[in-house]
This record gives structure tokens, sequence and C-alpha cells, in this order.
């Protein structure tokens, strides 16, 4: 548990800036406005409500990146009344302007065309991938510590940079949901004083193809179906399996997918990795090969399957919601950037690994990965088309002390992100859009285009001129000129191949296998059974079990058995690496900042209890959530505990752990014709809501803690939960129960409770 209160000091300081009384809610993130609304519309002029604290936007730099003494509100919306885009007043804007109230409408209704003509043209062309994001602003702290092998300034000691990072799903549209099993992207524009650098990776550090060329077919696999345009936003389907099983390059990026790395509890408990190899050049010209890290504070979690199902049907949102709840709570994500390094050699390999291929991994055990910054996330955006909708990241926007590689992929990502940018955001000005403007002074000789927004001067935009005097000069590498590094390029034939060294395809997937617990192949092996369960082609399900019997020949068995198909032998000799310990998400403790508790309590349970834990958990840096019977206030009439869930509304994958407050008992709703989660058999006669023991019946079989104080233990037999089960904690002491739960927290969930079979 943390000393700090960062759910309470938010609150105070939303409250101070509002000049209003917190009360028993505050402190819970997912107020949808920064003022309490009245009951009755007001009527009353007044200027647009500042954001909540949790909220920022753009730093207000100019489009050619000068820094200015606007405010983020000087470039918001402003003015008591309601006007037309040119600033001019309206007095109504419910009514067309007709001949005579019942008359036609006139076409000299320009608030009516500028009102409706902008309304049409609201949308604009959602990313092909990565189309479903979400996002936050930030700031990054360089260590000091990769002085030795790079010069780009915001990684020396202690400079402070404002970053924005996006999160995404990369098949789904931006309609589908959060908790599909899919690749998830991890991209971040660093605002550094030598010009924007864009690290856009993924939480998976391989990818599915080895050439860029390649890219259109592996998404058009992934992709729904052309002709019915389904599944949405998942590979369970006969395309994707159809294409990973013939293009066997593709089998250590699916391992991973298929792993609990597919289904990431949170964007918080993820990892990001820069996928490609670079080069890192410093202060004396020296060049290192170098893979990028991000390591989560909080530690690396995922979610069961059957938890992330529920979920998109539940609160298909749930990412976005868990991130952006968690800054409004103060506790604000974090990451810790770190590189492994390498030698420069003339093959660019290390241990017998080609570096320019992107479906290998490098594992830490032979490369440590070296802090080298803190990324901490602490600002939702303020409107999400402006910034996470607009953002336009570029693997081509470097700084100097960083650079690319011959990676075939990369070299493809080179040119494809800034043609999508032309295309998404409407022409070649895009990186004038507040959110993607450089906070560096900008002399680039473009001009014109479609949304110039920039007033240039002068009247020489070229090189050389006089007539501008001279002015802009080419800069040197002693004043920050980004020189990209000589390379020898060896001789050789134009050819289209690729090298020897990438042909291994099994070997480091069978390390990945090796290197999971018992529990995380259990998981594997499910997911690879639902997948090729879905698929319509026999053949496809043959082609599938013949590759897996190249990782590993109980892997191939386990999801032959549960296709109902015979496993075949391997085609190749299997591998025998050392297992990375590394590569598990198990076998370690993490913080518990930012979790989610639940506290069932019924109209007359232990309210004392309950608060006393309520306020230990918001003490923690965790959000307490009531659950009970109905909505409002528990104890009205005496001190009034707040209820932000009931018995119809809350699902257990919400919550990390929960915990009773004595026998909870019915809710008046409690019947089947108003809710299908309380028709089970019996349920008149249970003296628990069935509602409350699905929840618990739930959170227990997805590994999670629960427990209670006072008359629980019938409550959790019934719930199939029994208090002799691991992760279960009873007792007569809320706070000892509370403590215990914590304890238990710092494992993610309890793995223990089901012995795996593999």
């Amino acid at each position: 548990m943390t000393d700090k209160n960062p759910l309470k000091a938010a609150a105070e300081k939303a409250a101070d800036a509002l000049g209003v009384t917190t009360g028993p809610e505050e402190g819970i993130p997912g107020k949808p406005g920064s003022q309490t609304p009245p009951v009755d519309e007001p009527t009353r002029p007044r200027e647009p409500l500042p954001p909540k604290p949790d909220q920022s936007g753009p730093e207000p730099v100019s489009p050619t990146g000068q820094h200015t003494s606007a405010t983020q509100a000087d470039v918001a919306q402003s003015g008591q009344y309601l006007t037309t885009a040119q600033g001019a007043r309206l007095y109504d804007t419910d009514h067309s302007l007709k001949a005579g109230a019942r008359g036609p409408v006139l076409i000299q209704d320009h608030h009516l065309r500028e009102k409706i003509t902008h309304f049409d043209h609201e949308r604009i062309p959602e990313r092909v991938v990565h189309a479903r994001g979400a996002a936050a602003h930030g700031v990054f702290q360089g260590y000091g510590t990769a002085a030795s092998v790079c010069k780009a300034a915001f990684l020396a000691k202690g400079v402070e940079t404002p970053v924005f990072t996006r999160f995404s799903t990369v098949l789904g549209s931006r309609g589908s949901s959060d908790t599909v099993r899919d690749t998830r992207g991890f991209a971040t524009k660093f605002y550094t004083d030598e010009g924007v650098f864009d690290l856009v990776g993924n939480n998976i550090p391989v990818f599915f193809i080895q050439d860029a060329i390649k890219f259109p077919d592996v998404i058009h696999a992934g992709k729904p179906h052309p002709d019915r345009e389904i599944p949405q936003a998942q590979s369970a389907h006969d395309t994707f399996w159809d294409f990973v099983t013939l293009h066997t390059e593709a089998t250590h990026h699916t391992l991973w997918n298929m792993s609990d790395r597919g289904i990431p509890r949170s964007y918080r408990t993820m990892e990001g990795f820069g996928v490609h190899t670079f080069r890192l050049v410093d202060a004396d010209g020296g060049t290192t090969l170098a893979k990028f890290h991000w390591k989560p504070k909080l530690g690396v979690h995922s979610l069961v399957w059957e938890e992330a199902q529920i979920i998109n049907g539940v609160d298909p949102d749930f990412h976005r919601r868990d991130l952006a709840d968690a800054i409004e709570a103060g506790a604000f994500p974090q990451w810790e950037l770190g590189i492994q390094t390498f030698p420069d050699t003339p093959d660019q390999t290390f241990e017998g690994i080609d570096l320019l291929d992107p479906t290998k991994i490098v594992p830490e055990e032979l490369a440590p990965v070296q802090p080298i910054g803190l990324l901490t996330l602490n600002a939702n955006p303020s409107n999400y088309f402006a910034e996470t909708e607009q953002v336009a990241f570029h693997v081509g926007h470097l700084v100097p002390g960083i650079d690319v590689t011959d990676d075939p992929l990369l070299a493809g990502r080179l040119f494809s992100y800034l043609d999508t940018q032309i295309t998404r955001l409407g022409g070649p000005n895009f990186g004038q859009l507040p959110i993607n403007r450089t906070h560096a002074p900008v002399n680039d000789m473009l001009r014109d285009g479609m949304h110039q927004t920039a007033v240039h001067r002068g009247v020489a935009p070229y090189r050389p001129n006089s007539l501008d005097a001279g002015c802009p000069f080419l800069a040197g590498a002693d004043t920050g000129a980004f020189v990209e590094t000589p390379v020898t390029v060896p001789e050789a034939s134009k050819v289209r191949e690729a090298p020897e060294s990438f042909a291994d395809h099994f070997g480091q997937p069978r390390l990945f296998w090796l290197s999971m617990s018992a529990v995380e192949r259990e998981h594997i092996i499910a997911a690879y059974t639902f997948e090729l369960g879905k698929c319509y082609e026999q053949a496809v399900k043959e082609r599938a079990l013949k590759v897996l019997a190249n990782i590993d020949p109980e892997l191939c068995e386990q999801v032959a058995a549960g296709l109902g198909l015979p496993a075949p032998e391997a085609t190749v000799r299997l591998a025998s690496p050392d297992p990375s310990p590394a590569l598990s998400q198990l076998g370690r403790v993490w913080p518990r900042d930012g979790r989610i508790i639940g506290i069932v309590a019924g109209e007359t349970g232990d309210l004392a209890g309950v608060r006393t834990v309520r306020e230990a958990v918001l003490e923690a840096g965790m959000v307490p959530l009531v659950v009970a019977p109905a909505g409002g206030v528990l104890d009205a009439g005496g001190d009034p505990v707040t209820v932000q869930r009931t018995f119809a509304t809350a699902r257990s994958v919400e919550f990390d752990a929960i915990l009773l407050a004595g026998a909870p008992g019915r809710g008046k709703d409690a019947y089947g014709a108003r809710d299908a989660k309380a028709a089970t058999a019996g349920a008149a006669s249970t003296a628990t809501d069935p509602r409350v023991l699905m929840l618990l019946a739930e959170a227990f079989r997805h590994g999670k803690t629960l427990g209670g104080w006072g008359d629980v233990t019938a409550v959790l037999e019934a719930a199939g939960a029994p208090a002799s089960a691991p992760g279960v904690v009873t007792g007569d002491s809320a706070t000892a129960v509370l403590d215990q739960t914590v304890e238990l927290l710092g494992a993610h969930r309890v793995w223990d409770r089901f012995p795996p079979a593999v």
C-alpha cells in the first residue's frame, strides 16, 4: 500500500477548481463532466465549463512549432452564446427557416446548410489497421543511462519531454470491442526539442511477416471475410488460419497471439516493443544496434478467455475506460523505457540471431533490458477526435541519435505511414494539426496544400536564395542536424528473396512455448483449440496441426484432441533452447495501484466495515466500488455510503477482487422477468441474490481473490467458492480480510486454484 491517496487528492483538486463541496462519492472515477448538473435545464448564460482535472489537450504551439503565450482554453470553444462557425450569434437552432410555420424550408437558411454540411463531413476515413484506439497525454523523463550509446537529447538525465501515447487493436473497426484476441498497438509521440520522435510498436515483440510487401496479405487474411464482412475483430476464422499455416514465418507471432498476451487485462498492464532493431548513434558518432522495450510498472497481466468474451458484451469499451478512469483517479500508469543493445557488426547478428528479422526476439537472458527513462501518462484527452483520432504516427519521425536499419519490414513502414496520413487527414499538412505539431521550430520550405494553417512569410521558399537573406540555412552535425548513419552497403545483385538466416520459422516459437508456465500453456492450448474450432475447412485445421507439431508434440496432441483429429509428427528437428523466464507473465509480485475492489453489501450489512474498507482502499491508491441491491445510498439516515453498482448492473469482469460485507440478502428486483441473471433454478427460495452468486462464481473461476467478513461462508459455498479454496479470504475483521486480499493482488490472480494438466 502507498501513503498517498491520489483518488481523494484528485477529487479535492476538482472541488477546489469548481468551488463545490466533495461528497462521499468523490474520488470514484467516471464523472462525465467537471460540474454536477442541476435537474432543470440551465438558462443563465455562462462561459463553457472547464475540463475535468484529469483532462488536457495538445500544448498550444503554432503550426510551425513556435511556443505561444496561448493557453489551452484559448484554442477551445469560448463565449456564452451559440454562434455560427464564423462567430455570428444565433437565436434558434431547433427550427429551419421556413415560409411560414407549415411552409417549405428556404434554401437561404445558411445556418441549416452550415450545420448539416459540417455534420455530413464529421467522419474521416478510419485507419485500415489500429482503427480502435485510446490515448493519453503524459511526460517522459530520461534517466541519462543511454548517454553512452545514444546522443538523443530527450534521453539525457532529468530531461522531461511531453508525450502522447495511443493504444489500439489491429484488426477491428472503430466500433469493435476492446478485449478481442488481437495484437495491440503501443505508439508514443515524443515532442522533443529536436523534433518529433515517434516510437510506433506493438505489445508483441515480433511480427507476422519479415517483409513489408506481405503486409496487405496478412491484414487481408485477418480482416473479416470480404463477402459477408464477418467475423469482426478476431482471428478465429478460415482466411486468417489459411494464411498463417501456409506462410509459416507467421508462426512466432501467432503463438504470442494465442498466449495470454493476446488478451491484456488493461493497457496499464501491457508491455510494448519497438519490434525492429534500430541503430543508435552516440555523441562521437559511434553506433550500436538496439531494440526498444516498454515495461509496465504494474507488471504484465492478462484476462482469461471467458472473462474477455463476457466483457465484449458487457463493456466493449473496457480498456479505454480503464485507462481513462485510472488517470482520473490519480493512479497514473507508468512504463519504463528500456533498450537491449548489440554491437553494430557488419553481419548485424547477435548470438546467431539475425537482428534484421522482425519475427525473432533476443532473449533478455542474453541481452538484458537496460532502463533509460520513465513514461507517465497523467492527463486524458479533452476531445477524442481532435487528439486520439487525428494523431498521426510515422516510424520515419526520428531525432539525432536514433536511426533505422535495413529491416525489410521497417523499410515498408517508412513509406506506408506517410502515405496513409495523406489519405486519412486530407493532405500533406497533417503535421499542423494541434496534436501532431512539433515543439521545435519549423522552417521547411513546404508550402500550400489542403488544410494549410501556417501563414508563411518571405518570397523565396527555395535554396539557395538571396531574396530571403539565404534563410533557411543548412545545419551541421555540430548544430543538431539529423545525419543518416553512413553504412556500407555490400555489393549485391537486385533480387527478390530473403537471407538464409530468415528461414527458421519454428525455433523461436519453441523457445516461447518452453518458457511458459504450466497454466500459460493451458491457455495457449485452449486458444488454439477455440480458434481452429471456429474454422470451417478441415484442411486448414490439419495444416495448423502440422505447424504445431514443429513447435511441440504436447501442444499439438492437446489441440488435436480438442479438434477430434490425429496429431501429426514433426517435419523438422525440434530445437532445444534454454527457456527464457522473462517471457512468462507469472512468478513475480507487482504494485496494486489502480486495482478495483468490489465491496458487496446488503441494506442491513456491516456498513461500518464497508466505510473502513472503502477508506483503506482509497488510501492505498486503489478504487473501491460499493455494490448493493439498489442505487442511491446505504444508511441514508446516518453516515451515508454511496452505491456505485447494483446487483443488476455489476459484473465480475469489472473487479480485481470482490469482498462481502456479510451476507448481502436479495434485491427487490431479483426475478427473471426483469433481470435474466436472477432467473436461476430455485431463485425464489435462495437467501442470497442469484446475481451475487453469479458475480462470485465468475470471479472464482477467473482466478480472482474473493473474501468477506462476518457471516459469508455459506454465501461463498453457494457460489461454488469454498472458504478453503486458494485465494478465498474470510474472517471477522474487515481490515484483516482487506490486508490479505491486497497481498494476494500482488500476483494478479490466484493461479494455483486450478492445477493445470499440462
